[in-house]
């Protein structure tokens, strides 16, 4: 059964763009880990969030272990107002399947 996270992460507001950036030059190579299915960034003006979908909690764990993760957290820290929040999810669906829930 898949695993979803939504992650949010806040930028120091000065840094927003440093952090935006490495987090993109992340995003293809977390493309490639075995298991991801999705791996999105999103943004506000003041926090990115990554919605992310793992074929299983395997995957999501070797992620958190691997390289790309641990390298981009240790790049990122001191440009950050706020530790990232993590959060695993599942999901309600209501009304339309095709629209009450990530496909």
């Amino acid at each position: 059964m898949s695993v979803t996270v939504i992650a949010t992460i806040t930028p120091r507001p000065e840094r927003f763009d440093a952090v935006r950036e490495a987090f993109e030059q992340v995003v293809p190579l977390v493309h490639e880990e075995p298991g991801c299915e999705l791996y999105a960034l999103y943004a506000s003006r003041t926090v990115l969030v990554m919605v992310e979908r793992w074929a299983d909690a395997a995957a999501l764990n070797a992620h958190g272990a691997g390289a790309n993760f641990t390298g981009l957290a240790a790049r990122v820290q001191d440009d950050l107002a706020a530790p990232f929040d993590v959060q695993v999810v599942r999901p309600f669906p209501a009304g339309d399947p095709a629209k009450g829930q990530l496909a």
